[in-house]
């Protein structure tokens, strides 16, 4: 008795559109079987396209019959020859790899007998027709997707800062927070050319974003950030793009400002990237001679230790937390000129009020608002009390009136009280709200490196243990009164 391995193949999609089922054919291949008395020794279940050989399946039933060879002598059987392949080319070579290993293919709704040189022309009849119909399917997928290009619906998976919704059965894509919201920041920043498109990424990704910095490079190149829905070109078609039925997050204009930028056609001065350990690398320079430092990490047994350093020139190297340590110590050499407190906290209500939605505006416009009821009431009662105007009519102006008042009264009741607020920060900090090396300890390594170059337009020379500007800035001399 002959002996067979029952090869039994399904794809998902074959499954959901042509009623394919594993049962099915399990059930035919055992029924032929039982019919021809042949035994059937494996059954190998696939779930997998027919496209290439790749299949986990089947590359172990492949393993399994090179280690045990004399195990596997007879047949393999599958309903018809699409279940084996859609690849003429890869069928063939697959058919000599099993001859070779003593086993032969066939497909009983097909069968052919390979040995007769002339049945091969109709093996590749039955090799052909799937393989068509596969390139036919992709080419009608193909042909869809540029059509919806063209109308301008978004046919992939939605980029970084976007997320798909449904609508009363309409599929679309929009703007996803907080990921847009990133996305637009990063566009902007890009658009100033002020630092790399990897330090924007490094940002980006310490606000919340979720992406590989290849892949934001990659990102900031699709138009469908600002609306737009890229159509690639195809035969004597150029690229184009089409208006997309999504809403952009950023402008045209603001796009094409990044793409000129990242394409170098657009640059400016780059500001210089550091860690956060070395915040006055690019200002500082050294006092024997009077170069700019530079800063690095060192590797230690158990921790890296930051140092600046000097170049060629000078062999000199301090440890950052010295040099930072005494950078603050001259912050605090300058005190706060008592001429500019007044204007500090005007400045700080007006910042106060528009951090908590509440504007100096709107509070005066309740209060006028409020006033002018009482006026209206008290004329009102003047004129009843003169007998120009009814006391019923009275009533209906009071009960008005009321509601009106008490509207506006919860409403000024629940906005904050800033002169109240502004007092009580003013008490807790004292003057340490105005204290340099306070704010400049508590700032970020951007707003320190931005507060360093707003008060100190000449060099930073570190001498010694302690830092010494040769110039204050015009800002310092005007708010601060050295000590």
């Amino acid at each position: 008795m002959s002996t067979a391995d029952l090869y039994i193949r399904v794809s998902t999609d074959e499954q959901a559109d042509k009623g394919y089922s594993q049962r099915n054919q399990e059930e035919t291949l055992r029924r032929y079987c039982l019919n021809q008395g042949i035994e059937v020794r494996e059954v190998i279940h696939e779930d997998h396209s027919a496209k290439t050989f790749k299949r986990p399946a089947w590359q172990g039933y492949i393993s399994r019959v090179k280690k045990h060879r004399h195990r596997y002598q007879g047949l393999v059987l599958f309903t018809k020859w699409d279940r084996f392949s859609r690849n003429a080319g890869d069928a063939y070579q697959m058919i000599n790899i099993l001859e070779a290993l003593g086993i032969e293919p066939q497909a009983i709704e097909q069968p052919l007998d390979l040995s007769i040189p002339e049945n091969k022309m109709m093996l590749a009849i039955y090799l052909a027709a799937p393989q068509v119909e596969n390139e036919r399917r992709a080419l009608n997928v193909f042909y869809g997707m540029r059509r919806a290009r063209k109308e301008g619906r978004f046919v992939s998976a939605p980029p970084v800062g976007y997320g798909n919704f449904n609508e009363n059965g309409r599929k679309y894509i929009a703007a996803k927070y907080p990921q847009a919201d990133i996305m637009k920041w990063a566009f902007s920043e890009i658009s100033k050319g002020e630092f790399t498109t990897e330090q924007i990424w490094r940002v980006a990704c310490k606000k919340g974003l979720k992406v590989g910095r290849n892949n934001f490079y990659t990102i900031l190149r699709n138009p469908v950030y600002c609306g737009k829905i890229l159509v690639p070109v195809y035969r004597d078609e150029p690229e184009y793009w089409a208006e997309g039925q999504h809403e952009g997050i950023i402008t045209e204009t603001l796009f094409r400002k990044v793409q000129e930028i990242l394409s170098g056609r657009k640059t400016k001065g780059r500001k210089i990237y550091v860690p956060d350990q070395l915040p006055l690398r690019g200002y500082l320079y050294c006092g024997n001679c009077q170069t700019a430092l530079s800063g690095s990490a060192s590797k230690g047994r158990s921790a890296y230790y930051y140092y600046y350093h000097g170049f060629k020139s000078c062999r000199c190297r301090h440890k950052a937390v010295a040099v930072n340590t005494a950078f603050v110590a001259l912050l605090k050499t300058f005190i706060v000129n008592p001429a500019i407190e007044p204007v500090f906290k005007k400045i700080l209500k007006q910042r106060l009020a528009i951090q908590q939605g509440v504007t100096i505006t709107k509070r005066t416009e309740l209060e006028q608002k409020i006033e002018r009821l009482k006026q209206r009431l008290h004329k009102a009662r003047e004129l009843m009390l003169s007998g120009d105007l009814e006391p019923t009519d009275y009533q209906e102006i009071k009960v008005d009136a009321d509601v009106l008042l008490t509207q506006h009264k919860q409403t000024l009741d629940n906005m904050p009280d800033l002169d109240l607020q502004l007092s009580h920060i003013l008490q807790k900090s004292k003057s340490a709200m105005l204290s340099l090396d306070g704010i400049y300890k508590k700032a970020s390594t951007e707003n320190k490196r931005s507060l360093i170059a707003m008060l100190f337009k000449g060099k930073l020379i570190y001498m010694g243990t302690k830092v010494i500007s040769t110039e204050q800035g015009v800002v310092l001399n005007r708010c601060f009164d050295q000590v």
